[in-house]
């Protein structure tokens, strides 16, 4: 059966590697990335591998949550349902690490537009379906005045657009908080599906955003995109509902424990909730 698959950060690292294995598999891959031309090019790249599958794409800013909110209404006119979800994109650092709405740029692409695509998307999405979230090693304890905080850009010492917190704390809090509603989604919508999972596809691989952040080669981005396509396609995962992989150790784990500390998660997931609202 071809599945068709929405693949986020599609266009390089883990995310294209993912989409070109599924491909290849015969599937139906949506392909996300913000630049246009890029997107069409990896398109165009990922329709010329032999066999049944294809790939189409779609185009959005997934710091700015009302052209996420624009991709969820395309996505619901053009594709009408999806099978699995495969929220990879993400960031380390940036040039501008506050976005246009005051937020840390960390918090927006890799735990609050992966929230709003899911529960968007939701209705498009069968029982047997899948929600995989791309978690980390590197998870660190939540911040929710961090994660609230909004920046008055009209101030001298914000005019910058630079965060308070350091890239290695912000994207730590930000795939912790992913990997808290990945739990509470998942635990939420065990019985009527899809199911909902976080995984670490495994430390230090030679991403643009490892070798940007890190300034080393990194490892083999098949491992990654192997434990995903695992994940989308295996008996393996058909019942992971909240759970978390850790492909470090190859294996499903305990998160962090704050991640375990229901209060703590229904905070996150209130925080988020309310900026969504805001924001779109």
């Amino acid at each position: 059966m071809q599945n068709v698959i929405l693949i986020t950060g599609a266009t390089d690292g883990i995310g294209f590697e993912t989409a070109k294995m599924l491909i290849a598999l015969g599937h139906h891959v949506i392909a996300h990335g913000r630049n246009p031309s890029k997107v069409a090019a990896v398109v165009n790249q990922l329709n010329n591998i032999a066999g049944e599958g294809k790939a189409e794409s779609v185009i959005a800013d997934l710091s700015d949550l009302k052209t996420v909110t624009a991709m969820i209404e395309e996505i619901a006119q053009r594709f009408r349902k999806i099978d699995v979800l495969i929220n990879n994109a993400g960031v380390f650092n940036a040039p501008q690490t506050i976005t246009p709405d005051g937020l840390d740029i960390r918090f927006v692409v890799n735990t609050i537009a992966p929230y709003l695509l899911t529960t968007a998307l939701l209705p498009l999405l069968p029982k047997t379906g899948r929600v995989i979230n791309l978690s980390s090693a590197a998870q660190a304890p939540v911040n929710i005045e961090a994660l609230e905080s909004r920046a008055d850009l009209t101030k001298t010492e914000s005019a910058n657009k630079t965060s308070a917190l350091s890239d290695s704390d912000a994207y730590a809090q930000s795939k912790l908080a992913l990997t808290m509603w990945s739990r509470y989604l998942g635990q939420k919508y065990k019985l009527e599906g899809p199911v909902i999972v976080s995984v670490n596809p495994k430390s230090l691989l030679g991403s643009k955003m490892v070798k940007s952040a890190f300034g080393i080669a990194g490892g083999d981005l098949r491992l990654g995109a192997d434990i995903l396509v695992r994940a989308t396609l295996s008996e393996e995962f058909a019942h992971a509902h909240g759970l978390y992989f850790d492909n470090d150790l190859e294996r499903f784990a305990e998160p962090h424990g704050e991640a375990l500390n229901d209060d703590k998660v229904k905070q996150v997931v209130n925080s988020i909730e309310r900026l969504i609202r805001e924001l779109t």
